[in-house]
C-alpha cells in the first residue's frame, strides 16, 4: 500500500458545498495545504483545559455513530436544538468538539439480498434528508477536503458509512452506485466472498474496484485471512471502525497484537471504540486500549469511534458525544504529545481519505470500470 504522508492539520481553501460527492474537484489534494503546529501553552498543565484547546485546533472525527438507526426509531426530533433521545444531537456534537462523524448504515440482523440493498438504500436517504434538514450544524462530506471545509463553516462533516457489504449482493455495479449515492465506507463481511476463509478471486475484484473509485475498506469484524488478504490487494490505506485491544479485552471485533502490528505495517487506521464491553468500563480503559494500540501500530494508526447511538453502553465519563474532552485529557495527562493527539483526533481520518482520494485518481487512469461476475471469477 502506498505510504502517504499526511499533515496534522486540514485545509484553510474553501472548496464548496457539494450535494454530488461522486468526485471532488481534481485540484482539491494539492489545495489541502498544512500549517504549522502550534503547541498549546498551558502554564497552570491543566489537563481538561489543554484537551479543550487542542480539540479547537484538531476537532474529533468520530469513525462510527449508529445515529440514522436512532432517529429511524422516532417519530419527530430536532438536532439543532437537542435531542434527549439520541446520544449524539448538534449541541453535544459541538460540544464534545466533533468535527467529522462517519453515519453507519448497517443492517438488521439477518438481511440479504434485495432486502439488505433496500434497507442500505433507505438509511442513506434518511441520513441525506436529515442532514439537509439539519444544515446550520451538519454538512454532508466525502472528502478529506470537504470535511476540513465543513470545518472551517462551522459545521460537523457526516459522511455516510461503513455499510454492510451484503447490500452489494454480487454486483460491482451496485457498488459503484451507493458510490454515487454517497457511501464512503464498506465493510467486508459476511459475503460469500469476504468470509471465513478470506477474499475469493471475487472479493479481490470488489477491493480494486472500491480502490478505483474511492471508496474506503472497513475490517472490523473481518475474519483475520480476510484482513490480511485486503492489507495485500489494497492500494489505499484501510480502517477497522471500531476495533480495540484484543490483549486487553476479548471481543470478537478487537484485534491481536500481531495484526495491530500489520496494520501498523500497511498504514492502516484502526478506530478504538468508546464501548464498556470492547474497552471496558472507563474513560481509564478506553486510554488503555490507545495506549496499547499507539504501542504496536504507531501513533499515525489509531483513531477514535464513539459507537454513540447503537444501543450498547459506554465507559463511566463518556455517555455522550460532548465527553470526548475528558478522554483526550487523560491521554495528555499520560504524556501523550498535543501532536500525537492531533493525529488520533483529527489527522489520522484526514490522511486515510486523501490516500482513498489519491489511489482512486490513479486508478482511473490505468484502468476502466470492472465489468467481473462473481460467476466468472469464483464460479
Amino acid at each position: 500500500m502506498a505510504d502517504l504522508q499526511d499533515d496534522l492539520h486540514p485545509a484553510t481553501t474553501e472548496v464548496g458545498r457539494m450535494d454530488d460527492l461522486t468526485d471532488s474537484d481534481p485540484a482539491e489534494a494539492a489545495a489541502v495545504a498544512p500549517e504549522p503546529y502550534q503547541p498549546v501553552s498551558d502554564p497552570d498543565d491543566a489537563p481538561l483545559v489543554r484537551a479543550r484547546a487542542v480539540l479547537a485546533a484538531h476537532p474529533v472525527a468520530d469513525g462510527y455513530s449508529g445515529l440514522p438507526r436512532a432517529l429511524g426509531n422516532l417519530p419527530w426530533y430536532d438536532l439543532d436544538l437537542g435531542e434527549n433521545a439520541v446520544e449524539a444531537d448538534v449541541p453535544r456534537l459541538r460540544r464534545g468538539q466533533v468535527g467529522a462523524v462517519f453515519w453507519s448504515l448497517h443492517l438488521p440482523e439477518g438481511a440479504r439480498g434485495d432486502r439488505a440493498l433496500g434497507a442500505t438504500l433507505e438509511q442513506l436517504d434518511l441520513a441525506a434528508a436529515v442532514v439537509a434538514a439539519h444544515d446550520e450544524g451538519l454538512r454532508p462530506a466525502g472528502t478529506a477536503g470537504q470535511i476540513a471545509d465543513a470545518r472551517d463553516r462551522g459545521r460537523v462533516a457526516v459522511l455516510f458509512g461503513p455499510a454492510a457489504a451484503t447490500a452489494l449482493g454480487d454486483s460491482l455495479s451496485v457498488l459503484r452506485a451507493l458510490h454515487t449515492l454517497g457511501l464512503r465506507v464498506l465493510t467486508l463481511t459476511g459475503t460469500s466472498w469476504a468470509g471465513a476463509t478470506g477474499l475469493t478471486r471475487f472479493g479481490e475484484e470488489v477491493v480494486r474496484e472500491m480502490n478505483r473509485i474511492g471508496m474506503v475498506a472497513d475490517l472490523s469484524h473481518a475474519s483475520v485471512p480476510t484482513v490480511r488478504r485486503v492489507l495485500a490487494v489494497s492500494r489505499a490505506p484501510v480502517l477497522f471502525s471500531r476495533s480495540a485491544a484484543l490483549a486487553l479485552r476479548p471481543h470478537p471485533a478487537n484485534l491481536a497484537d500481531d495484526l495491530l502490528t500489520e496494520v501498523g505495517e500497511a498504514k492502516g487506521l484502526c478506530m478504538v471504540p468508546l464501548s464498556a464491553e470492547q474497552t471496558g468500563p472507563t474513560v481509564r480503559d478506553v486510554a488503555d486500549h490507545l495506549d496499547h494500540v499507539r504501542a504496536l501500530a504507531g501513533a499515525e494508526c489509531v483513531g477514535l469511534s464513539g459507537t454513540y447511538d447503537t444501543g450498547g453502553a459506554h465507559p463511566q465519563e463518556l455517555g455522550d458525544t460532548s465527553c470526548y474532552p475528558r478522554l483526550i485529557a487523560e491521554l495528555l495527562r499520560r504524556g501523550w504529545d498535543e501532536s500525537q493527539v492531533a493525529l488520533v483526533t483529527w489527522g489520522n481520518v484526514q490522511r486515510v481519505l486523501r490516500g482513498a482520494d489519491f489511489t482512486a485518481r490513479a486508478a482511473r487512469q490505468r484502468r476502466p470500470a470492472s465489468t467481473a461476475t462473481i460467476a466468472a471469477l469464483d464460479g
